[in-house]
């Protein structure tokens, strides 16, 4: 069966990060996305490598078209190709956009049920909205990386997931299907604003709530959630390897106590939360005993709430993980599989990624132009 947005098509401006990662979103579930990728003069050198190449992961499932986008004819395929579109994604700087003559109103006028999408670090309106930055630097402005670290460390980068991919990619592509769904019943299209500042903070709705209640403080390593509770951290087995723990709740944390045998009653006062360090100290002492596969064998399947930290070479091969599909196999590249699954419409992940250019010429005759005028745009240099 085809995937959910089988009939939908999406036009991706190729960048790197957040675009690409929604782009992908949006091909696994079944849209027909075109890469219009730049073209590159010959033997040009990425400062990327995997970019272009079967490890590129969040290009696979689509086509490339690449462009000359310094030449009118080019902007004019793109402008052609969105009268057929039903979305359009880019993640550059405000402005560059408009300078490529490729602004809203342009692609707009020409197809006014088109949903514009468009994803920055810090948005296309404020005082930062033109300033560099990264998605380290979006989070830090969000008040969510404050909370993420050890007490006695500064905080900690939580890889680029929170900004570039959570707060970032998955908003963009959650926004331009809504617009997308409001767009048939209006006929109108919009621009979607997704700034990875706002979607980081969105991230936090939880914990702006606990703070405003008074449940949570601003402090690393103080809270429920953050590596303050000594039922909700990572603990060091005899072999070096971690074990995840999270019985928060009082009837999972006591069968944690039964099945591990814990019974020096200091471990009875849970919630004595000046008592934390102590408790923790004698969680890290328990664990510290077996290794990490043997609390496993205790522990894994049952209401302790207890998991593996696995590595990346590790996680592709858990029972659970195999059983869900949670990964697949691309041209000998392990990689995550489509999320989340559906019932009937099942959604695949698509090809590899495409090298830049590499199906230009038949994308342009899908999309309609004849075989005489691809090879004057050849000739011209346009693709």
């Amino acid at each position: 069966m085809p995937g959910p947005l089988t009939g939908i098509n999406v036009i991706e401006m190729v960048g790197i990060g957040p675009c690409p990662f929604a782009a992908m979103m949006l091909a696994d579930m079944g849209a027909t996305v075109i890469r219009i990728d730049r073209k590159q003069a010959p033997g040009a050198a990425s400062p990327f490598p995997s970019l272009g190449t079967k490890y590129d992961v969040m290009a696979r499932g689509r086509r490339s078209l690449a462009l000359d986008l310094k030449q009118d004819a080019a902007r004019d395929i793109v402008l052609t190709m969105l009268e057929q579109a039903d979305i359009l994604i880019e993640g550059f700087r405000p402005g560059v956009m408009e300078r490529l003559g490729l602004g809203p109103d342009a692609c707009m006028t020409r197809n006014p049920k088109l949903v514009y999408g468009r994803i920055t670090g810090w948005g296309q309106t404020g005082p930062l909205a033109q300033a560099a930055g990264h998605d380290l630097n979006y989070i830090a402005l969000s008040g969510m990386l404050h909370a993420m670290g050890r007490a006695d460390t500064p905080p900690s980068p939580p890889l680029n997931l929170v900004g570039d991919f959570g707060g970032g990619a998955m908003m963009l592509a959650f926004g331009v299907v809504c617009a997308a769904l409001e767009a048939r019943s209006s006929g109108k299209g919009q621009v979607v604003d997704a700034a990875m500042t706002d979607g980081s903070a969105l991230l936090g709705a939880m914990m702006y709530g606990l703070r405003a209640h008074g449940s949570w403080v601003d402090a690393r390593a103080a809270n429920l959630l953050d590596g303050g509770a000594p039922f909700y951290d990572t603990y060091a087995c005899s072999d070096g390897k971690f074990l995840s723990v999270g019985a928060i709740e009082p009837q999972f944390y006591a069968q944690l106590l039964a099945l591990t045998g814990a019974s020096d009653p200091g471990f009875h006062q849970q919630w004595r939360q000046g008592r934390w360090p102590e408790l923790k100290a004698k969680f890290a002492a328990l664990f510290a005993t077996r290794t990490r596969d043997d609390w496993c064998a205790l522990l894994e399947g049952t209401d302790a709430c207890v998991a593996p930290v696995l590595d990346m070479a590790e996680a592709p091969h858990h029972p659970h993980n195999r059983a869900r599909g949670t990964f697949i196999d691309i041209d000998g590249v392990t990689q995550p599989a489509p999320a989340p699954h559906f019932s009937r419409t099942v959604p695949e992940a698509g090809a590899a990624a495409a090298t830049p250019g590499q199906h230009s010429a038949a994308i342009l005759a899908d999309w309609g132009w004849s075989a005489d005028a691809i090879e004057k745009l050849k000739t011209a240099g346009v693709i």
